[in-house]
């Protein structure tokens, strides 16, 4: 039968933590209510397509062997891409550690020390009447100053009552998925920005060419007013204005090769290698853009996209943070025990006797200094604000770049095809302007006008095809294509 004293006590201790409970559940802060958020379009030009170009690999997508190459390396060797990767087992590393927190944590302890007791204190009398006793032989003598060994094991072990820790772990995990769409949205970023830098080197070749062409242009023009001058028909003033328009365009080629080698060196400083020439297919001369772009749904870029899908990772994870901030305003129940050899004198510390063990269990509540928490939770709330309005901040700017990008693709390829004319009437302008100068029925200022405009029509065009190119690059990313 169990002493009716010991029943008090336990019904006391009830009571006492039962009070604890009551009185910190009711200091609780109020669930956190989230805003609503705003209603997304259905689609992106009006059109419901159920297809995208954002579901292609991006080596179908880019469909050159020399930018699939260029890609490859990029993946490899990007240092930005192994920053991220070093970031999710930075992720990784944490959620590992929250997890310990759920289990008992239990350490391996050695430990040796003194107490020198007075003669008027409840040790020093209790321990100088003990070795009075009968009973006490030999070692058991406590010596006066007493040492303390102990060689054994201490655990200590939180009860997740409330949830706190197993929100601690879900959070970490979030964070650690979040870490790998920021991965996933580094490989994005680069796939594209690789892929511009090679047009753009494709676009310089193409201005290279051109102006190569008219140089040899301008070549034969100034030959034949050398010629016409030596019969007397033009001035030295022709031969120094179709040489300084020669001298000009010279100067050009010059600068292309200058932005060709910037260029290049910004493309191998993404691979992740030293400067050195690019290897790569013909110049945008060549090349058209396919006929038809299809954007798909936005509900779809919402699934695409990594960086959406990571700030909505770091919303949850901010979330479940509010979560554990409140769980801190309830009691915790905190287990600690020991086993081991414990001793006052080394000789018997290996002795059977001198096994020792222990269990204390306590349960705590913040009552009078609750400032920190409450600071703690407005954080956590500020935090997962801050939070929700970054992910609808980057759903907006998605979704603003994919229609930015889609009709950038639209308007340059209705430019193109206008300069593309134009291109064409001011050819047919030269050639009949020489054959008019030759003739004597035009000036010389009139066949450097149509060289010159020749010239800039044509690198007003390949400029155009450049920046198709690169819309549409940055549309396959802005749909979240890129990182499959």
């Amino acid at each position: 039968m169990v002493p009716s004293f010991i029943n008090k006590s336990i019904r006391t201790s009830y009571y006492f933590f039962l009070g604890i409970s009551l009185l910190s559940s009711c200091q609780l802060p109020k669930p956190l209510l989230q805003p609503l958020a705003r209603p997304m379009p259905v689609s992106f030009t009006g059109r419901a397509d159920t297809l995208g170009i954002a579901s292609q690999n991006w080596r179908t997508f880019f469909a050159d062997s020399h930018l699939v190459q260029l890609i490859d390396t990029a993946l490899g060797g990007n240092l930005d891409l192994r920053i991220a990767t070093q970031r999710i087992e930075a992720a990784r590393a944490a959620f590992e550690y929250s997890r310990g927190f759920l289990a008992p944590q239990v350490n391996v302890v050695a430990s040796a020390g003194v107490d020198r007791y007075g003669k008027n204190t409840l040790n020093g009398v209790g321990n100088f009447d003990t070795n009075l006793s009968d009973n006490v032989r030999g070692n058991q003598v406590i010596p006066n100053p007493t040492p303390d060994y102990f060689l054994g094991a201490r655990s200590t072990w939180e009860i997740d009552l409330w949830g706190k820790l197993r929100n601690r772990r879900k959070s970490a995990y979030l964070r650690f998925l979040a870490s790998e769409k920021g991965r996933h949205a580094v490989i994005t970023a680069l796939v594209a920005e690789v892929a511009q830098y090679y047009y753009r080197l494709l676009a310089l070749d193409g201005e290279g060419e051109i102006i190569q062409k008219n140089i040899t242009y301008q070549q034969n023009a100034l030959e034949l007013v050398r010629i016409q001058k030596e019969a007397g028909r033009v001035t030295e003033l022709a031969v120094q204005q179709f040489t300084a328009q020669l001298l000009n365009t010279r100067s050009r080629q010059g600068q292309v090769r200058q932005q060709i080698i910037e260029n290049e060196n910004q493309l191998n400083r993404l691979l992740g290698r030293y400067p050195q020439p690019i290897v790569r297919g013909s110049s945008l001369q060549d090349r058209e853009l396919p006929g038809q772009v299809l954007t798909g749904i936005p509900t779809q870029m919402l699934v695409r996209r990594p960086d959406i899908q990571q700030a909505e990772l770091e919303l949850q994870a901010a979330n479940v943070n509010i979560d554990v901030a409140r769980a801190e305003f309830l009691p915790s129940l905190n287990l600690t025990a020991y086993v081991g050899l414990n001793a006052f004198r080394t000789a018997v510390l290996f002795n059977p006797a001198s096994i020792a063990a222990g269990l204390l269990g306590g349960l705590s509540a913040p009552v009078l200094n609750r400032r920190f928490l409450k600071a703690n939770y407005q954080q956590s709330v500020a935090q997962s604000r801050e939070s929700l309005y970054r992910y609808q901040q980057t759903i907006l700017t998605g979704f603003s770049e994919v229609t930015t990008n889609l009709r950038g693709v639209e308007n340059y390829r209705s430019v193109a095809d206008l300069q593309a004319q134009e291109v064409d009437v001011l050819e047919k302008a030269v050639t009949t302007s020489n054959d008019l100068f030759a003739g004597g029925y035009a000036s010389y200022l009139e066949v450097i006008t149509a060289q010159r405009s020749v010239l800039e029509a044509e690198l007003a065009l390949i400029n155009t095809k450049q920046a198709q190119f690169l819309s549409i690059t940055d549309l396959y990313r802005a749909l979240g294509g890129g990182w499959q």
